[in-house]
């Protein structure tokens, strides 16, 4: 039974678990939309101990910052120990396990818009997307990944770029308007 090291930090909370197959060892859970990388250096130092196996990271959709955060640590993890690291749409993970047959998750973009994906019959079949709530039908307002799922989904995809769905707010001088 594989020993994962699950991180999520595409929304305002950062998640942090071990795994040992499908049964949680531990988790621990920071809130804040701002406090990711402050977190994670304390939730490392807990992982560090452990005898892990591989590494699974939320891809996002996620605000560029605590996204990019939660990524390069997870990253900078499997290297240093030499693990094979697998990227997963958080929204699936939020998703995962919903018996509607069809139905949208969102989270919070801030901004005033919303991360969404459409499902049916449990399948991704679009998105994701960002757009304000009210352009946007009978959606399912999400919490946060579930880390048990984003490990099983583990096996079904592997995403390899941010899922960043928002140009960035710094641009270079001579771009901005």
């Amino acid at each position: 039974m594989k020993v994962t090291l699950a991180i999520d930090t595409s929304t305002a909370r950062t998640q942090f678990a071990v795994l040992n197959g499908n049964e949680l060892k531990w988790l621990q859970i920071e809130d804040g939309a701002t406090t990711h990388g402050d977190v994670l250096a304390k939730f490392g130092e807990l992982a560090a101990r452990e005898e892990i196996d591989q590494v699974i990271v939320g891809m996002g959709p996620g605000p560029f910052t605590g996204l990019r955060t939660g990524i390069i640590f997870a990253k900078s993890f499997a290297f240093g120990r030499g693990l094979p690291i697998h990227g997963v749409c958080s929204l699936d993970a939020i998703a995962f396990g919903i018996t509607l047959p069809e139905f949208i998750i969102a989270t919070d973009a801030r901004r005033k818009e919303i991360y969404w994906a459409r499902y049916k019959d449990g399948v991704r079949v679009e998105g994701p997307a960002v757009n304000k709530p009210s352009e946007v039908a009978d959606f399912i307002l999400g919490q946060y990944p579930d880390m048990r799922k984003l490990t099983s989904l583990a096996s079904e995809q592997n995403v390899r770029e941010p899922m960043y769905l928002r140009r960035p707010d710094a641009v270079p001088t001579a771009e901005r308007t």
